[in-house]
């Protein structure tokens, strides 16, 4: 799954565009290095997305194609430094 969508569909990012656009504006990287929306995100894999002066760190847990509200957030768990 590309990377803007997954953002989308775990609702880290609220629209996919937002998404695209933080990429593009080098705000997201996988696993250390800066990534484009096209990313194909896998299970494992580390996001980091900065908002201004704030980072959210994530590790992908589970890919799913839709995801309902609930279980939106089951698809990623927060790491914390």
């Amino acid at each position: 799954m590309r990377l803007d969508k997954f953002l989308k569909v775990s609702r880290v990012i609220k629209r996919r565009t937002v998404a695209n656009e933080a990429c593009d504006t080098e705000h997201v990287e996988v696993n250390g290095r800066r990534a484009k929306a096209s990313y194909d995100v896998k299970e494992g894999d580390v996001i980091a997305i900065t908002f201004g002066d704030r980072t959210l760190r994530l590790r992908v847990v589970d890919v799913k194609e839709h995801a309902a509200k609930a279980d939106a957030a089951s698809m990623y768990e927060i790491i914390t430094d």
